[in-house]
């Protein structure tokens, strides 16, 4: 008895590398069919907090659209709270900064956003 059990252990053991081993030669599919993200957008900073309906829409735009951002959510960074309040003079959000402060937006419209950085573009062909 002792021997038929040592002998399926034995068994059981010397199988489990084989499945292993057989499973890292599978080709893997990627993680996401998303085209890469373009790289013709000015530096773009999100000004945003978690519970803003127009910040997740504006968040959502962008991750849609594999358009690159920066968030920056006030209330958990006190920095950006800072920013926010003396540099960009606003207490609201969405703020939307293009370029180095090319362009600030306050809310979001993409039309609005999709102008602004039409604008940035002309103006960098110039």
């Amino acid at each position: 008895m002792i021997r038929l059990v040592s002998l399926l252990l034995f068994l059981v053991i010397a199988a489990v590398p084989a499945f292993g081993a057989a499973g890292t030669d599978a080709p893997q599919s990627p993680l996401s069919q998303a085209p890469p993200p373009r790289h013709d957008y000015p530096k773009i900073v999100l000004y945003s907090v978690s519970w803003c309906p127009h910040c997740a829409e504006a968040k959502e735009y962008f991750t849609r659209n594999n358009i690159p951002f920066i968030n920056r959510d006030v209330e958990l960074d006190p920095d950006a709270m800072e920013l926010l309040q003396t540099r960009y003079k606003s207490t609201g959000v969405p703020v939307i900064v293009l370029g180095n402060d090319d362009k600030i937006l306050k809310g979001f419209s993409r039309d609005a956003f999709e102008r602004a950085v039409r604008e940035l573009r002309e103006k960098k062909k110039k």
